[in-house]
């Protein structure tokens, strides 16, 4: 009976160590987890701080072609206005004789084709032809988007 009680004890002993040593380890998993998180959420809150965040612009989107007089005559005007709005007006050329899909998904009647877009992509209106820088901004302004040039105001 005495040998069985002992047995009895030195199993609670055994028992009682394996809840510790499991509580032992829960215990600093809980701190290995709350540290985890810490540095995560301060890794990620530095991170978060340099990302910029792309902001919508207005968008001018000319559909031609690279063999079309006028679409070729207005090449050299949409390079201007993308390096003059920088920041400020997205412009973007689509060729319909190597991207045919584009003449579908813009319903092109004819090349060139100036699609103007709001910030929030909502089509504003279309041109037909041959269009000069200070006409397509007048379009813009006509559909109530004032585009600012930020080359003009560096200069005053």
């Amino acid at each position: 009976m005495h040998g069985n009680i002992n047995l009895m004890f030195n199993a609670g002993k055994i028992k009682d160590g394996v809840i510790m040593k499991k509580l032992c380890l829960k215990k600093y998993s809980l701190i290995l987890t709350v540290i985890l998180i810490f540095v995560s959420t301060l890794y990620c809150g530095i991170a978060a701080s340099q990302i910029k965040v792309a902001k919508s612009l207005p968008r001018l989107v000319d559909v031609g072609a690279d063999s079309c007089l006028p679409c070729v005559m207005m090449a050299p005007i949409l390079e201007d206005l993308a390096n003059e709005y920088k920041g400020i007006l997205e412009v973007e050329f689509v060729d319909v004789r190597k991207n045919t899909d584009a003449a579908r998904k813009y319903n092109i009647r004819g090349i060139p084709t100036q699609i103007f877009f709001d910030a929030s992509g909502k089509e504003l209106g279309r041109h037909l032809g041959y269009m000069t820088k200070e006409k397509i901004i007048q379009y813009f302004k006509k559909f109530g988007v004032e585009l600012k040039n930020p080359q003009q105001n560096k200069k005053k």
